[in-house]
């Protein structure tokens, strides 16, 4: 037995470390926000009103744009069994939330490990050592990968595109980001021409042959996701279209805020990336391999960065690749350390790597305080139901609704939930609602119970520890002043 499972180590290690983090980051951080509330809610509802349509949340809150239901489909197809054990037992609906989590990241891995053994197979084993490394000590991208954003659905097929494109399946490759281009993200496309471009001018698919693959994938992605998203939103849709039309036609994403055009490439990428920004820079010039690998991923964010709208989470596809070309450098740098001035930049990339794993660690417990409603509404339920076996409304504002609430944080009776917008606060009291989870600390006819504190800001200082996050009260939980069972009990105040 114990070689068997010294084997198993052994295959697998990469991943269990890798699967580690992702679930240590997963049950650390357990809430969701605004950007994940479509398929969130989308997963809650077919685990749990299944096929009664008419009781899903996107019928009440269909959002801005439309999106695709197949992502959360398949994810709540595989995370179905645990859910049903989490029922059996009467465990909290949160748990459900975590099951589908921990399910995506999986499929995240899995993805991802499949481009993994392609950098093996053509790069060596020290390269796929330190591509684990880079990627270990970086946040963003294993934070993201339980997150079910229509990036991370989309980042799954494009790691395949990648592990396809190293392994030499060109016309594979295309057939995968056009599958995450038609279903999940619309913006793959300026990844999909460049790529295309170059199997062109490198003669690895014909002109003729890649257009026909394209057509037939193109027309099967797009009847796939017609038919289930027609049938869900119940009128006949093509959610990315329209996603393509408010954002690019239209531009109206730029509501949501705009940076200027080289912010992927002076903040976004520096986050993600840490230590192996300048490593992916490097490498570029270290191994003439590279740059056709990494040519058309830079111009996906070159392109990208025309819309003004930016997230992170928009170009977190380009992070797999780019931790390639750094990996390629850090096993040049490690092999040639003996060497005068290898071991200058041997030096300089430990100190990097130190650094890198420093951020994350901030950047990791400025999350776990950045879901502040997620955590009053689970105080609330611990501490706030009342004796009688009245049901007890809670009303979710616009703030907390997108600041870590969502339908897996909801329990059984007597609790009952009410995200009505555009309700005036002087008129909340005319409401039957028992408790407010609100932004704002005072409210006509109710009393303050308690705040939960989120984080603001970074703060330096001369000492130990340098940095400090500096926390403020971000969510409010009050309770009706005309209810004296609720008044009775011994709330911490504001």
């Amino acid at each position: 037995m114990a070689p068997k499972s010294s084997k198993f180590i052994e295959r697998f290690r990469y991943d269990l470390l890798l699967g580690s983090i992702v679930a240590f980051y997963a049950f650390m951080v357990p809430y969701t926000k605004v950007e994940e509330s479509f398929n969130v809610q989308a997963m809650h509802d077919i685990l749990y009103h299944r096929q009664h349509i008419d009781n899903y949340d996107h019928l009440e809150f269909p959002g801005v744009v439309p999106r695709t239901f197949i992502g959360a489909l398949f994810v709540s197809f595989l995370a179905s069994p645990f859910v049903l054990i989490i029922n059996l037992l009467h465990l909290p609906k949160i748990y459900g939330l975590l099951a589908v989590r921990i399910v995506l990241g999986c499929v995240v891995l899995s993805t991802l490990r499949f481009f993994r053994i392609q950098i093996r197979n053509k790069f060596g084993h020290q390269v796929e050592a330190f591509y684990i490394i880079l990627t270990s000590i970086q946040f963003h991208l294993l934070f993201y990968a339980t997150r079910p954003l229509p990036n991370i659905l989309a980042l799954c097929a494009v790691n395949m595109v990648y592990g396809y494109w190293l392994k030499g399946s060109s016309y594979a490759a295309l057939s995968y980001l056009i599958f995450a281009t038609i279903i999940f993200r619309c913006d793959m496309l300026l990844l999909l021409c460049p790529l295309g471009l170059e199997f062109l001018v490198i003669k690895s698919i014909s002109f003729w042959g890649a257009l026909k693959r394209c057509i037939g994938v193109a027309l099967l992605c797009i009847g796939l996701t017609v038919f289930i998203d027609s049938i869900l939103w119940k009128k006949l849709l093509w959610p990315e279209f329209h996603v393509f039309w408010f954002n690019s036609v239209l531009n109206r994403s730029s509501e949501w805020g705009t940076h200027p055009m080289h912010w992927y490439f002076t903040s976004a990428l520096p986050r993600s990336l840490l230590a192996g920004y300048p490593l992916f820079l490097l490498g570029v010039f270290l191994d003439k391999r590279v740059l056709p690998f990494v040519l058309p991923v830079l111009c996906f964010i070159l392109l990208y960065s025309k819309l003004p709208h930016k997230e992170l989470r928009f170009i977190i596809s380009s992070v797999p690749m780019f931790n390639l070309s750094a990996a390629i450098a850090a096993n040049r740098i490690y092999n040639n350390r003996q060497k005068t001035f290898w071991k200058l930049l041997y030096l300089i990339m430990l100190g990097l790597l130190l650094i890198s794993l420093g951020c994350t660690v901030i950047t990791f417990l400025a999350s776990y305080k950045n879901y502040s409603s997620g955590y009053a509404l689970k105080e609330l339920h611990r501490t706030g139901c009342l004796s009688n076996s009245d049901e007890q409304w809670v009303h979710i504002d616009t703030f907390s609704a997108m600041n870590g609430i969502s339908r897996f944080c909801e329990n059984d009776f007597p609790w009952r939930y009410s995200k009505e917008e555009d309700i005036p606060l002087h008129q909340l009291q005319l409401k039957n609602f028992t408790y407010l989870v609100n932004e704002h600390p005072v409210i006509d006819g109710f009393n303050c119970l308690f705040s939960i504190s989120g984080f603001s800001r970074l703060r330096l200082q001369i000492g130990f520890p340098p940095i400090l996050l500096v926390t403020e009260p971000k969510v409010f939980v009050h309770g009706y002043s005309g209810n004296m069972d609720l008044l009775q009990k011994n709330w911490p105040g504001c």
